[in-house]
């Protein structure tokens, strides 16, 4: 069998054919391009998230920086966040950090006072602990009557009044320092709850709160010797009675030792210790205006000639050791000498008229 050659195409139709191959080839390589630009945008689009925060931050470090981390918050979020606030310099490095102690399914959600620029491994382990709690401050200051204690309790805390009387009457708080009655009333706890500025969590409920103050009492008075007192024939409660009447007359810290050595002395004489604040305690005021020394109460110092049945108010850690070991003085007397709260002290009654005369004319007494 034999082939006859085929006859040449005409140039214009070869022309034709190498310009499709070319176009084909240009058309191929414009989709190539546009396809690649496409997909670098949408896997750009699907990881962005993930690149922002990558970028170390310029920052100072040791500024204070509130963080807020959201429920839900996966490891790669929270060093987002963190980056973008400049607590990390990067969330890449504080993702290595969490890898490195496996800690992604531990870490909290929460508010957190953290700093800028700080170690990574130290930011993980603050968000493994969780955020810290939240507290109140609450100051109770030395003198207050247990009335006046639960009504700043009330104004500081989220209970009010009635929330603190209730556990206190209801046997729900305890002490060692006393035997509370069965029916107790508020006058039975009082001088029990130590003054003090205290710090709780808000979830703190008054049972809570009042026993925290109760047991600091317990621990400020058996921390005391009371040993001197106690030789005498009374007891640490009766100890606490007597700071509570240091703390009500004593303004200034250096008589606190000098005025316990006078009811000392004045006990030890079987003298009636003639303190104004037991009557007006009696009378439930603070009102010197309503002093009535004949008036019947066993807080009435002038017509009984011991302590009062209870503390009259808190006393503080100066007045219990003043009332545990006071000064050695022969003073069975004293009086205001100044506006300050400075006294002055006498040893005989002659002595005392004439001071409080002085005081009188001085203007210090009325």
């Amino acid at each position: 069998m034999t082939f006859e050659p085929a006859p040449e195409q005409p140039f214009w139709t070869r022309a034709l054919k190498v310009a499709g191959i070319a176009a084909g080839v240009i058309l191929a390589g414009v989709l190539v391009v546009t396809g690649a630009s496409y997909l670098g945008r949408t896997v750009g689009d699907a990881i962005g998230s993930r690149d922002r925060g990558q970028t170390p931050v310029d920052v100072e470090p040791g500024n204070p920086v509130t963080i807020e981390i959201p429920p839900g918050s996966s490891g790669q979020d929270i060093g987002v966040i963190l980056a973008s606030n400049g607590v990390v310099r990067s969330a890449l490095e504080f993702e290595v950090a969490v890898r490195n102690v496996n800690a992604a399914q531990q870490l909290q959600a929460g508010t957190y006072e953290l700093t800028t620029l700080m170690d990574p491994g130290d930011v993980v382990a603050m968000l493994v602990s969780g955020p810290a709690a939240a507290v109140y401050r609450v100051t109770i200051p030395e003198g207050l009557r247990i009335s006046e204690i639960l009504l700043r309790l009330g104004e500081g805390t989220p209970h009010d009044f009635s929330d603190f009387e209730t556990v206190l009457l209801d046997d729900s708080v305890s002490t060692s320092l006393r035997e509370i009655p069965e029916e107790p009333t508020l006058r039975d706890w009082e001088g029990l709850l130590f003054p003090d500025t205290y710090e709780f969590s808000q979830s703190a409920e008054p049972q809570a709160i009042l026993q925290r103050m109760a047991s600091t009492m317990e621990q400020r008075v058996e921390s005391i010797d009371w040993s001197a007192w106690e030789e005498l024939g009374y007891t640490q409660y009766q100890g606490i009675v007597l700071a509570s009447l240091i703390e009500t007359e004593v303004r200034v810290d250096e008589e606190r030792r000098i005025v316990s050595s006078v009811i000392y002395n004045r006990l030890a004489e079987g003298m009636a210790l003639e303190i104004d604040a037991t009557v007006l305690y009696a009378l439930d005021t603070r009102d010197a205006a309503e002093f009535d020394r004949e008036v019947d109460s066993p807080y009435n110092t002038y017509r009984n000639a011991d302590l009062p049945p209870t503390p009259i108010a808190a006393p503080g850690r100066a007045s219990l050791e003043a009332a545990a070991s006071p000064d050695n003085t022969p003073y069975f007397y004293y009086v205001l000498s100044d506006e300050e709260g400075h006294h002055v002290f006498a040893e005989t009654l002659e002595e005392h008229n004439a001071n409080v005369q002085q005081a009188r004319d001085d203007g210090v007494l009325p």
